[in-house]
């Protein structure tokens, strides 16, 4: 008769399709390392409390630190037929400790047991989702700093609208990662919660003690209701909606690196190390990282489609589905943390071309609004001198002139209120030293939310 731990019931093997069908030990083996932690801590409380012997329970935990050892060695590698690694691993102890490995199981449920093994796994890759976001502010942090004085042009509707500094454009997304950083710290309070001692859905008989456990493991705290503890599955939709945002950013930044990187822009150039070519085309260099990124976000999203879809009919308390959380979780886990630490180094090794940014921000009349406020501070309403400045802007286009090179009469000719010092006030670089209110892309005023920023950043490690 099968040997799968609950097979008393049954009076005939499972058919080996439904075996393979049911099995996840191809997906969630990579728990191994949270499985036996949480078995240790368990079977730890079990002999303080003396549900089983103290002796017994000391060997249990050797047993399980033994198999950690040897499959972190090679020594000991899954088995492919396993049901899943919860039973492979509580089936090596047996094997290894005989009837003494069987006690192990005491007061616990593969129901409760999965629930603790996912949050202790997914509560080590938040921390390194946040190590890899505060690495990428930095390196962010570092690009402004070094770009305080690089005018280019700001947009919006992909038009050209106001000069800023590349530093003020790429903290817009050290601030938009410091959220995502935010809310990874939200999500992990809940995630840090016990579920071990729920057991299937109703608790137990035996005198656990269920705090113990969790200062053991280092949570914050014990689930307050037991069908609750096997059943949520919160933690993991809000951290897939969590990484949904975050990759939307890394996103919107891969997508503005690909157009500074073509010829129509050519911002930036991306290190060799970190662009591919063309298999006919030898003169192409194209942004993959980048566009891989924006590729891998759909899937991201298609993960958390998956948690969210999943769960919307389940009943109380474990149902079978609710298998189905650890791959799309665990993909999406991965996708992210791939493409930050491709991310990272592609844009810490990129070529910035201050002249081309120049050059653009020189060109589309960008200091249009500059003209304007010239006049609002001489007196006039600020319709009026937009209607003004508009006005302007139609000459210069008819005689193929800029607001920099058009003549003083032409501006007089529109307004008597202008002057010579108008060109001083619309020239690039006053337009942004000017704008110096908190958030703007002023020299002074970038410096502030650099500052700011570390200081956040400092809080947030």
């Amino acid at each position: 008769m099968s040997n799968m731990m609950w097979a008393g019931r049954f009076t005939k093997e499972i058919d080996e399709r439904v075996n393979d069908f049911n099995s996840s030990i191809k997906f969630d083996s990579k728990m191994y390392k949270s499985d036996i932690e949480g078995s240790i801590a368990h079977a730890t409380m079990l002999g303080e409390c003396g549900i089983i012997e103290q002796g017994e329970s000391e060997k249990i935990v050797a047993g399980l630190k033994e198999i950690l050892d040897d499959i972190e060695s090679g020594r000991l590698e899954f088995d492919p037929t396993a049901e899943d690694i919860h039973m492979f691993i509580e089936s090596v102890l047996t094997e290894r400790l005989g009837d003494t490995g069987k006690r192990l199981h005491t007061a616990r449920s593969r129901n409760d047991q999965v629930a603790l093994d996912i949050r202790l796994y997914l509560r080590d890759e938040v921390t390194e989702i946040k190590a890899y976001c505060v690495s990428l502010i930095e390196t962010i942090l570092k690009i402004a700093k070094e770009n305080l004085t690089t005018v280019m042009p700001g947009y919006t509707h992909m038009q050209r609208a106001q000069p800023i500094t590349l530093a003020h454009h790429v903290l817009a997304y050290a601030q938009m990662l410091m959220r995502d950083i935010g809310r990874l710290d939200d999500l992990y309070k809940r995630l840090n919660q016990l579920p071990l001692g729920s057991c299937a859905l109703a608790g137990t008989t035996y005198p656990i003690n269920r705090q113990r456990v969790c200062e053991l493991l280092g949570f914050d705290e014990v689930m307050g209701n037991s069908l609750d503890g096997v059943s949520d599955r919160d933690f993991c939709m809000e951290l897939a909606s969590a990484l949904s945002i975050l990759m939307s950013h890394l996103s919107r930044f891969s997508e503005e690196i690909i157009m500074w990187c073509s010829w129509e822009f050519k911002f930036v150039e991306l290190d060799d190390a970190y662009a591919t070519g063309s298999s006919i085309m030898p003169q192409k260099k194209n942004p993959d990282v980048t566009e891989l990124i924006r590729g891998k976000t759909a899937r991201v999203y298609g993960d958390l489609n998956t948690l969210l879809t999943m769960m919307k009919g389940i009943p109380l308390a474990y149902n079978k589905d609710m298998q189905e959380d650890k791959e799309a979780i665990f993909d999406a886990v991965d996708t992210v943390k791939l493409c930050l630490k491709t991310f990272i180094p592609m844009l810490d090794t990129m070529t910035i071309n201050k002249e081309n940014m120049r050059a653009a921000a020189a060109k589309g009349f960008i200091n249009a609004t500059d003209c304007a406020d010239y006049l609002v501070k001489k007196g006039m309403p600020f319709r009026d001198a937009y209607k003004a400045t508009g006005t302007l802007v139609h000459t210069c286009i008819e005689k193929g002139l800029t607001l920099e090179t058009l003549p003083i009469e032409e501006y007089k000719a529109v307004c008597d209120t202008f002057d010579t010092d108008v060109y001083e006030a619309i020239s690039l670089e006053a337009c942004v030293m000017q704008r110096k209110s908190q958030g703007g892309p002023a020299p002074e005023a970038v410096k502030e939310q650099i500052k700011r920023l570390e200081e956040k950043l400092s809080e947030a490690r």
